[in-house]
């Protein structure tokens, strides 16, 4: 059964990297002794050696293994052979242009829509797990091959979800910047998240995980909220037709 945990944000608040996310991880991982595949191609300004050692501790505090799939010679071989996958946040645009690079955008989702595999990203690492990173909010530093990435859930979602604007500017909210995407694409649906909530996938069922909850967009200006631990059929929210 496909399981995926959909992380809005690797902080909350002003606790640590993923220190927010215990029960979350757990959920997907359900405390197995497993080494996990960490994937760092959203990392710019960092190297992928130094975003490793910012995850890792994360992760082995919870009894997980990680080990980045730079330090492996064949990418392809190393998703082939991996039991469980995270994929970090960072730059929604470089994740996607270096994963295609590695040629394995196509495995990735086999994989983990099998079944074969859990996967956990965060930010940008959620981004991708969407039919296409049209939703993502960041700079497009460089261009893709496509904006189609892994489709492991039917529809848009937007991560780092912020209501309104802060005092002083004068661009649009995100909201604004989602009704511009929702007017563009009409019949799509996206679901928004705030920081420290996920979205967990079991199969075609989805849970909102965390205390905040999610924001279903219909339609321009049009919002639902779905609560958490309220879990719901993903094609509830429409996608890509």
């Amino acid at each position: 059964m496909k399981k995926a945990l959909l992380m809005s944000s690797s902080r909350m608040g002003n606790r640590g990297y993923l220190e927010h996310a215990d029960e979350q991880l757990h959920t997907l991982f359900q405390q197995q002794p497993l080494e996990v595949l960490f994937i760092p191609y959203a990392a710019v300004t960092n190297s992928f050696d130094k975003f490793e050692e910012i995850v890792k501790p994360a992760f082995q505090r919870l009894g997980y293994g990680l080990k980045s799939i730079h330090h492996f010679s064949d990418p392809v071989a190393a998703v082939k052979n991996a039991k469980a996958i995270a994929v970090g946040g960072g730059n929604t645009f470089a994740l996607l242009s270096r994963l295609y690079d590695s040629k394995i955008v196509e495995l990735i989702s086999q994989r983990v829509n099998g079944g074969e595999l859990p996967y956990v990203g965060w930010s940008a690492g959620s981004n991708v797990a969407t039919p296409t990173i049209r939703t993502t909010n960041d700079m497009p530093i460089v261009q893709p091959p496509s904006f189609n990435a892994l489709r492991l859930v039917p529809f848009q979602m937007n991560p780092h979800f912020i209501s309104g604007k802060p005092a002083g500017h004068n661009g649009e909210s995100r909201e604004e910047r989602l009704n511009e995407f929702l007017t563009f694409n009409k019949g799509e649906e996206l679901l928004a998240l705030y920081e420290g909530s996920a979205l967990y996938v079991e199969g075609d069922k989805g849970t909102i995980l965390g205390e905040k909850e999610g924001l279903w967009f219909h339609a321009p200006d049009q919002t639902e909220t779905i609560a958490p631990n309220q879990s719901f059929a993903l094609e509830t929210i429409k996608g890509v037709k």
